[in-house]
């Protein structure tokens, strides 16, 4: 099949590789909610050969994250699991960091909520959280482009929108998570980490 694209996706790869090489510089075994089309998993585990990335999507997208892990073929980046970020139904772990990448802002408030609450149950103690996209302060938006962004999405669907970095850093409290770090990235967006206290 052909592989699925996502122009997304080399344009943050490089600086979020960075950050994930400071912040992960030992063996772990990483989990990525959301593998979306695997272009992510496939560039990080080529980095970072010490990282085991066990990728994970909503089934119907495992096809074309296989598709990107056959043609790499690396030994540290495993299948996809079938994983419904906003159920409770998640792997065993215990996993030592966890990455996400421009998912907040697709679920809808209460699948960000489950999210959190399973990343908190699968984290093991001293874990990090990663999770990356656009996210407003303070109840307001960092600039126009991401205003816009907030509008387009809403407009596709309302569930959709931009999260509150306040709401969000709520949410990994409750699960015994403090925020450690918070990088600036490319077009308006962060990288937000958590370590599991």
């Amino acid at each position: 099949m052909d592989k699925p694209y996502s122009d997304a996706c080399d344009r943050n790869r490089a600086p979020i590789l960075t950050v994930l090489r400071e912040v992960l510089p030992m063996p772990a075994h990483v989990l990525e909610i959301g593998s979306g089309t695997g272009q992510h998993a496939v560039y990080f585990g080529a980095h970072l050969p010490h990282l085991l990335w066990q990728t994970s999507d909503l089934s119907h997208n495992h096809s074309g994250i296989v598709a990107w892990l056959n043609e790499a073929s690396l030994p540290n980046v495993l299948p996809p699991l079938a994983l419904d970020a906003g159920s409770h139904d998640w792997p065993s772990g215990p996993f030592d960091a966890v990455f996400t990448a421009n998912t907040c802002h697709i679920m809808a408030w209460s699948e960000v909520q489950a999210m959190f609450a399973g990343i908190g149950r699968i984290l093991r103690q001293g874990g990090l959280a990663c999770v990356y996209g656009p996210f407003n302060e303070g109840g307001r938006f960092t600039s126009d482009s991401n205003a816009r962004f907030d509008a387009s999405l809403k407009a596709h669907a309302a569930h959709m929108g931009i999260r509150d970095v306040g709401a969000v850093n709520q949410l990994a409290e409750e699960q015994g998570m403090q925020r450690v770090a918070e990088h600036a990235m490319p077009a308006n967006n962060r990288l937000l980490i958590w370590c599991k206290a």
